[in-house]
């Protein structure tokens, strides 16, 4: 009876905490096992624990199985946690637009919104959100195959304080869209258009200075998108890598008129000169990475330009460079003073005796065999609120 009497108590006391103090209670919890726990306590501190959510993120699953069970549960999930500030759907390739009416109900709170892979989504489904969720600051729709230049103008227009945006692999997406996003969100600082083949370049025409990081990989784009593209002048990253060319002629001087950029990706771009080289290595001087890797138009000049204006460059990527020989790596040595890594390998003019050289006279220098795809810092970084 005594032991009785005391359990009463205590769920008499739980049940006359308020809900701002349950909240208090639950927000100083760290570990989401911990949060869970706090929710199968009783039907209120449930209430609350959804109250108190602020991101829902379904990881990716090989499993159809899990798939289908995440799109089940999406709709109540949402419908139960009104203040959410992230919402990542990555994998769910299947997700009908319908799924999203209850993420444009998220309203003014959601601020991040990731339909990674989401292959099922259409410009209406993005326009639901687009015009229930203005504040979105982050959006991405790689690979979200059926986003048209309908979608982004509509999330133009709709989220005028979009910072990042990912459209890699969106193969409808085309100059006007890109344009409509340049129009509408002033504030946008990185956006990746990777494999957007309907992509020129000149939709970027007046892009705002914000723009300090663009990712453009295997994109189509012309002498005159070229020039558009570097046009706002504040790009710090950018990464052309494998870029095509339906003039087959080198372009790439033309990013020599960024002075801010400090990482630069030129991997397998096969009509790069010497002189565009030269003229990159001249007038960037921030440059701390770069990335030449199988660059097989960069001869002596080039690499003797590097030397002599890349004051700055740490980390340097000349894997498979055929014309790469070992006057070229003594003009690296000779120069780039500050050079920390050095990626190289498979240059076939480059004898032992000029690595030994090499390594003799910079001694501090890390040589690495392995060839790296991508560079500078992490990409998860600027979709992370």
């Amino acid at each position: 009876m005594e032991r009785e009497a005391m359990d009463n108590s205590k769920e008499s006391y739980i049940s006359c905490l308020s809900d701002d103090c349950l909240l208090s209670i639950f927000n100083k919890l760290e570990s989401e096992s911990d949060r869970n726990a706090f929710g199968l306590t009783c039907k209120n501190w449930f209430k609350v624990r959804n109250v108190a959510r602020k991101s829902v993120v379904f990881h990716f699953s090989y499993n159809p199985k899990v798939y289908k069970e995440h799109a089940q549960c999406l709709a109540k999930i949402l419908a139960r946690s009104p203040y959410l500030k992230l919402i990542s759907l990555a994998g769910l390739t299947e997700l009908p637009d319908s799924a999203l009416y209850e993420v444009g109900a998220s309203g003014t709170s959601l601020m991040s919104l990731s339909l990674y892979c989401c292959s099922g989504i259409t410009d209406d489904g993005l326009a639901q959100v687009s015009f229930g969720c203005p504040n979105l600051v982050i959006v991405e729709l790689y690979r979200c195959i059926n986003i048209t230049d309908l979608g982004l103008e509509s999330l133009s227009q709709g989220c005028h304080a979009l910072k990042s945006l990912n459209v890699g692999y969106c193969a409808a997406i085309s100059d006007r869209g890109i344009s409509s996003i340049f129009r509408n969100c002033r504030d946008i600082s990185a956006l990746i258009i990777s494999y957007c083949r309907g992509v020129s370049g000149v939709g970027f025409r007046g892009c705002p200075r914000a723009l300090s990081y663009l990712e453009a990989e295997s994109c189509m784009l012309s002498p005159e998108g070229m020039l558009d593209i570097v046009s706002g002048g504040g790009l710090e990253y950018l990464s052309l890598y494998n870029l095509k060319s339906s003039a087959g002629l080198d372009g790439l001087g033309r990013v020599s008129s960024l002075t801010k950029l400090r990482f630069l990706n030129l991997r397998m771009c096969r009509y790069l000169t010497d002189d565009s080289v030269a003229a990159i290595a001249s007038s960037c001087p921030l440059i701390e990475e770069w990335s030449l890797a199988v660059c097989h138009g960069v001869r002596l000049p080039g690499w003797s330009a590097i030397g002599l204006y890349s004051n700055k460059l740490r980390i340097l990527h000349v894997n498979r460079c055929r014309n790469l020989c070992d006057q070229g790596l003594q003009a690296l040595k000779d120069g780039c003073m500050r050079l920390e890594v050095l990626h190289i390998h498979g240059c076939g003019k480059i004898t032992n005796t000029g690595l030994a050289l090499f390594s003799i006279a910079r001694p501090s220098v890390k040589r690495v065999v392995d060839e790296a795809m991508s560079i500078g810092p992490p990409i998860e970084d600027l979709f992370r609120l």
